[in-house]
């Protein structure tokens, strides 16, 4: 494939199409000096393309090989980001419109997996998406004052993201809108993204107005300025460049983000942070440009998924039956290689282990240095397979032994999921929210025997669970018990509606209105 797209180039040097493909599949594999140094070719070849700017200053990489190597990175960001600043020049039409298409080609959604406060730097590009919106639709980003009530006295509540269907980041929403108190809100979604499906129709359901506009960012801005709503939340920013545009307007007097992706948006239109009393510590409002708002328990009413009866053995899946198995299902990204010696460690203590990558296939490279170090062969504990079928995925579930969360950033959906199968869940609150999703689920169903405070604590709950089946047992029928504490919320959504109510109360006083 790169042979190809670079041959494409050598015929073609300004057809941006095959740089961006060549950059982006080089990063994705792993390669990420290689797509920094296409993406200076392609910004040679390109002087005017803001896309290329953008990648050529911006990009990270999706794993790291060291820790040497996220330290390095940060700060060749850092120092981009400034650089992209200064070379941002909204002054023609023809810039701004270059500028506008090159935000829509990119997020910063790495960045968050190096786990620091990322506060400033959010903030910083979030700045600049908001200059460059603002130069281009001016009128879209003055103040708005809070609208009047319709005779039905109810409050306009709109959702707006590209993943209204099964998608993990957003999935919890159904909750929000099922459990809806419909004598006070109305409901109004509007779905960017392109892949309808069953869920797709719940939200629809669940909306008193749905609207359906793919990949048409001023036609669905228009709307959302023609509904008039009282408030409007995204459940996610960060990880599709559109919404991230829309949020960068001023749509609603009142603009809310959610932990679809959890890292603060670091957008000034952005005036709340929905998040989970169980998830932020003490000092969280660091964190965050937003204002954060603490919703009760885990902050989102999650339904409880449909776990099939097992169907399937070990052996469909090439595992052996005599393996402990520990289920390691967290994309490549989440997992720093600070952490990799402790999968060595639990394998030196539990001979029988065997860790089962479902999306590893990058971390191979590390994790042979990792095992080598205490003189073991990776190969003779890692599997490795490519992420199946949800059919398949929950199999695996229920044939695995252990949960093995992720440090810094932590499995949300998969995690529940795990949960519903009363897989025992392994995990280590981090010091940001992304890294305490695991941690607050537990606390939800009162299974905390399984969360450590340390690396050290992690490794010997991990090698107890896996050589004594007494206890492991023991934490299973806890968690069989207790799991459906943390499904189906419904305190979090009457925090959810008492905050609705009470800032667009304090709206509405201010201009002279009130709210019966």
């Amino acid at each position: 494939m790169f042979s190809i797209l670079r041959e494409g180039i050598q015929r073609y040097p300004i057809e941006g199409r095959l740089h961006f493909s060549l950059i982006l599949n080089l990063q994705r594999n792993g390669q990420i000096q290689e797509a920094i140094s296409s993406a200076n070719v392609a910004s040679n070849h390109l002087p005017n393309d803001y896309t290329f700017k953008i990648l050529k200053n911006l990009l990270v990489p999706i794993i790291y090989n060291t820790p040497d190597e996220i330290i390095f990175y940060r700060q060749q960001f850092i120092t981009g980001l400034q650089s992209l600043i200064q070379q941002t020049s909204l002054e023609t039409r023809k810039q701004k419109k270059e500028a506008l298409a090159g935000i829509s080609h990119f997020t910063n959604f790495y960045l968050p997996y190096q786990a620091q406060n990322d506060r400033e730097l959010q903030r910083q590009y979030g700045n600049l998406v908001h200059q460059i919106m603002a130069a281009n639709y001016p009128e879209a980003v003055k103040p708005l004052s809070m609208p009047s009530l319709k005779q039905n006295n109810k409050i306009r509540i709109g959702y707006a993201s590209a993943y209204l269907h099964s998608y993990s980041g957003t999935l919890w929403l159904t909750g929000w809108l099922r459990h809806c108190d419909q004598q006070s809100f109305e409901i109004y979604c509007y779905y960017t993204g392109h892949t309808p499906d069953p869920i797709t129709q719940q939200f629809q359901d669940y909306s008193d107005r749905f609207y359906y506009i793919p990949h048409n960012l001023e036609a669905v801005c228009q709307q959302v300025l023609a509904d008039k709503l009282h408030i409007l939340v995204f459940p996610e920013i960060g990880m599709e460049p559109q919404i991230m545009q829309m949020a960068s307007l001023r749509l609603a007097p009142i603009q809310c983000v959610a932990w679809g992706h959890p890292v603060t948006s670091g957008l000034p239109t952005l005036d709340y942070f929905l998040s989970s009393e169980l998830m932020e510590s003490e000092n969280a409002q660091a964190h965050y440009s937003e204002t954060l708002i603490r919703l009760p328990n885990i902050g989102v009413s999650y339904p409880k998924p449909y776990i099939p009866p097992l169907t399937k053995t070990r052996a469909d899946y090439h595992l052996r039956e005599d393996a402990v198995i520990y289920l390691c299902c967290q994309a490549p990204f989440k997992y720093l290689p600070q952490y990799d010696y402790i999968f060595a460690e639990i394998a030196r203590r539990v001979p029988q282990a065997q860790f089962l990558f479902l999306r590893g296939e990058l971390l191979r490279q590390r994790l042979e240095r990792a095992f080598n170090a205490v003189g073991l062969k990776y190969e003779d504990y890692c599997v490795f397979l490519t992420i199946p079928e949800r059919f398949d995925y929950l199999m695996i579930n229920l044939l695995s032994d252990i949960y093995l969360d992720t440090f810094d950033w932590s499995g949300g959906n998969t995690t529940l999921e795990a949960i519903a199968c009363n897989l025992p869940i392994v995990t280590c609150p981090g010091k940001f929210m992304r890294g305490r999703h695991s941690y607050s689920f537990l606390r939800m169903i009162g299974v905390t025997n399984t969360i450590a405070h340390n690396e050290v604590e992690y490794i010997e709950i991990a090698v107890k669970l896996g050589i004594d089946p007494v206890w492991r047992r023991h934490i299973v029928e806890r968690m069989s018990h207790h799991h459906d504490r943390v499904f189906d919320d419904t305190a979090c959504v009457a925090g959810l509606e008492a905050f609705y109510k009470q800032v667009v109360r304090e709206r509405l006083i201010q201009s002279g209105d009130a709210l019966h």
